[in-house]
């Protein structure tokens, strides 16, 4: 484990490599470029409020441009990250067949770009709370924070995802449908407070992407706390997932090599 995490270190150069190239493909061949960073959860605020407001008249949200695009530009990180780190491995696996490398770089560096991304959604973020004139208080302290649990979540569930998809290729596929899910399942474009008394309030007392949804509205929507006691759970659970994946990669590394 200890001589896996110092090839790791070793390899940095190759990490910061692959998060700059990931950054500079996304959108190569797009006529807006890097433009779509922005322009991407815009067009997603002004889908889901014509369905939400105007198609099924649901808004008693107070400020509900502003709920949607703090929802749907998180949302959209941890959807993407989860999507790209489940196929990082096999993505690059001419690669792998050539040169060792610590193959727990690929769902890293697919993480870590998905997060420069989410760095740009801020910056919607911070254009409907200056058209809607809220000022975040000092709550907003804990965003640090919250950046951080999910980043650890979600490299938690890269590294996962990443090992699996390479020998159960179904997963690619199973994926889809299950971030579907959990799209409809946390409070996205609807407030989780309407679940309650109907037996399935657990659905947001459980749900790690809730949780972390909620959190980050908290903090800059309402001038309030993040759930801490959730957010400290997801942090200590996905914290051991990922170094057991770790240790988990640097004594199975040589299964994925022969399964590619």
């Amino acid at each position: 484990m200890k001589n896996y995490l110092q090839e790791m270190i070793k390899r940095k150069d190759l990490l910061f490599y692959l998060v700059k190239s990931g950054l500079k493909a996304e959108h190569r061949n797009s006529w807006l470029g890097y433009f779509w960073w922005l322009l991407d959860p815009l067009l997603n605020v002004l889908v889901y409020y014509f369905l939400v407001v105007i198609i099924l008249r649901r808004d008693d949200i107070p400020n509900f441009p502003l709920f949607l695009v703090i929802g749907l530009v998180v949302w959209r990180c941890i959807s993407s990250s989860i999507n790209s780190s489940s196929k990082s491995i096999m993505r690059y696996s001419s690669i792998i067949n050539q040169v060792y490398l610590p193959k727990s770089i690929f769902p890293l560096s697919f993480t870590l770009t998905q997060l420069f991304n989410f760095a740009f959604g801020f910056v919607v973020i911070a254009i409907f709370l200056a058209i809607y004139r809220v000022m975040p208080g000092w709550e907003a302290v804990f965003l640090p924070f919250i950046i951080l649990v999910q980043t650890v979540f979600l490299l938690a569930v890269g590294l996962f995802l990443g090992y699996i998809t390479v020998f159960v290729r179904d997963i690619d596929n199973l994926i889809t449908y299950v971030t579907r899910i959990f799209f409809y399942a946390s409070p996205i474009i609807w407030a989780g407070g309407r679940l309650g008394g109907t037996g399935f309030a657990w659905v947001i007392d459980y749900n790690p992407i809730a949780i972390i949804v909620t959190s980050y509205r908290d903090v800059l929507m309402y001038k309030d706390l993040p759930d801490f006691l959730g957010l400290f759970i997801i942090l200590l659970l996905s914290s051991a997932v990922v170094v057991y994946m770790l240790y988990y990669y640097s004594k199975n590394e040589h299964k994925i090599i022969k399964s590619l």
